[in-house]
Order: structure tokens, then sequence, then C-alpha cells
């Protein structure tokens, strides 16, 4: 499907939690335009945005292996991305910072998920120290990047950030794995997700002082996921409701919630903003073929962004074409 102008305003269903934040009313979200990695049959799944515009991710092709991509801010799409040690077909791009820097993950012969750094077309592998297996989900302008390990091969992730190479990890109390999912420049405020004793998942927030908030998420949700924050701390992700469908997720204070839904489609996901509130995601079409998107938040003017570093608030990993994923896998 070609890339395509869209322009559509869309004025998003406003949930709020009661007694908590304000509601940012008659703000909106505009889809600029859709697009997919070139080639028959492809999934397309956006995972992060830099401030240049450029998008990385991950598609699927007809035969099911998962290849990364970064498609630049003209509209271009990189070869695709395959770290030289994936022996089994799986290689995910997800994180970009502005140097265009990109960290991801991939399967490795010992059948461990491994992580990687590319820059310049030069791949660094990288693991957590100690760890038997590692997912890189973000890296900032700094260097400073979050993820996922795997300390002794259980499958029970801990979420870690590195900052000024100094490694912290945590988890939430009671969870059984926890993820790390993006790190802001600013306040070094961390959004992520956890898996509780039921196997459903929450979003929280972790701050530069290492105060958990979780969970994070609206009423009425199953499952949630916070994916992506900029440097305004506004936060995007994803939940599902009680009918099945998965809606997309953007606030700019805890309580203050602005879903999305792609038209037409039951499952949209808001993975990456920037601090412009450029945003990229995907939905799924009626025929189950996963599109990329951009969009851009029109936040209210009286709804005022979280400047104060505030605790924020939380998704079932789901995923377009597989509904269940490698035990503790981190969403897409």
């Amino acid at each position: 499907m070609k890339a395509k102008t869209l322009f559509i305003h869309i004025l998003a269903v406003l949930i709020s939690l009661p007694l908590i934040g304000t509601v940012a009313q008659g703000a909106t979200i505009e889809v600029l335009e859709t697009f997919d990695y070139p080639g028959t049959g492809n999934q397309t799944l956006p995972q992060k945005i830099n401030e240049r515009g450029d998008v990385v991710g991950v598609f699927l092709d007809s035969n099911g292996l998962s290849r990364g991509f970064v498609r630049f801010s003209d509209g271009s799409f990189s070869a695709p991305i395959v770290d030289p040690n994936d022996t089994v077909g799986f290689t995910e791009a997800r994180g970009i910072n502005n140097s265009r820097t990109v960290a991801g993950d991939y399967f490795g012969s010992d059948g461990n998920i491994h992580s990687f750094f590319l820059s310049g077309g030069t791949f660094t592998e990288y693991d957590v120290p100690g760890a038997v297996g590692t997912n890189l989900l973000s890296i900032n302008e700094s260097g400073d990047f979050t993820g996922g390990f795997d300390p002794d091969g259980s499958g029970i992730f801990q979420a870690f950030v590195s900052v000024g190479g100094t490694i912290t990890s945590w988890n939430v109390p009671a969870a059984l794995s926890t993820f790390a999912y993006d790190i802001n420049n600013s306040k070094h405020l961390v959004v992520g997700y956890y898996i509780d004793g039921s196997g459903i998942t929450h979003g929280y927030s972790r701050d530069a002082k290492g105060a958990l908030n979780f969970p994070i998420e609206p009423p009425g949700s199953t499952a949630s996921v916070l994916f992506g924050v900029n440097n305004r701390n506004w936060v995007v992700g994803r939940y599902a409701d009680t009918s099945g469908v998965t809606h997309g997720l953007f606030f700019m204070t805890p309580g203050d919630f602005l879903t999305f839904d792609y038209p037409d489609s039951t499952f949209t996901s808001l993975n990456g903003i920037s601090s412009q509130g450029l945003l990229c995601g995907r939905y799924v079409d009626a025929s189950g073929i996963a599109h990329g998107f951009l969009a851009k938040v029109n936040p209210n003017a009286t709804s005022e962004p979280n400047r104060n570093n505030l605790p924020l608030a939380p998704v079932k990993p789901a995923h377009p074409a597989l509904e269940t994923l490698r035990p503790g896998a981190p969403a897409l």
C-alpha cells in the first residue's frame, strides 16, 4: 500500500479517571500518512520516532521472518536490518536516536534473545553483564538506553536502564516480568509495562529517583502497555477493552487519557512520540495486515504537559500477526 496523506482530524474518545488529573477536552490526533515496508504481504510494526522524524520498526515478511527497518523522514526506507548473529530469522529494531543509532534484539544460536546497537553500518553486540538474555528497547540522545533482561534463563525479565554507563534494574512489586520501554532526555523518565501474576500487562512509570507509579491504565482496561515518552513527558501506548478491541493511548498527565482508533480498525497502537508531538503507530486492517502510520497530536492549550516530572501512569502483549508472544517477550 502506498503511503498516502489522509489529513484526518479525529476527535478522540476521552477517558478520565475520577479525581486524578484533568480531561484534555477538544484534543485531536491528526493522521498524516500511512506506510508499509516495501514488499508484498509485509506486516509493518513501527516502534519509535526520533526528533528528525525517522521511524524505526519491525516488519514481518510473507515467510514470517522478522526484520528491522528505518523509515527516514524523507519517506525512504533502509535495507532490512538483520543482526549478523541472527540464526533463526528474528531481528527487531526497537529504538533510534537523532544520531540514527538503532537499538534492537535478535535470537541467537543458543536459543536466547540478545541485543545490538547499529551505527554507521556497524553492529555492536550487547547483553547486560551476566544476563542470559537481553532485550534493548530504546536509546536516547545521550546514549542512555532501556530494556529488559533475563538474569538466569528462567524467562522472567527485569527492567533496566543504563544512564552514563551505570546499569540499574528493577521489578514492579509482585510482577512476573517488567520491561522498560522508553527513556526521555530531559527528566530520565522511563515508561514501560509489567506482567502480573495472572499474566495481564499493566503500564507503569519510573522517575529519575527510582520512584515507581503503577498501574497506569484507563478504566475498563483488560491489558495495557506504555511504549513511548517524549521530552515533555507525553506518553503513548495502547490498551484492550472488555470487547477485545485494542485502542491507541495518549496522555500528558496521569488520568488525562486520550484514546485513538484508526478508522474502521479494531486494533490501533501508538508506539513512539517526538517532542513535537509527532506519533508513529500501527493499525490492523480487516484482512489482518498491520500498517504503519504517522500522526500529529494537537493538544488542548488549556491542558498543560507534565512539566514537573510527576509520576506517570498503563497493555496486553498483542501482535497483529501473532496473538501470543514467546514467553517473557516484550510487546510490539
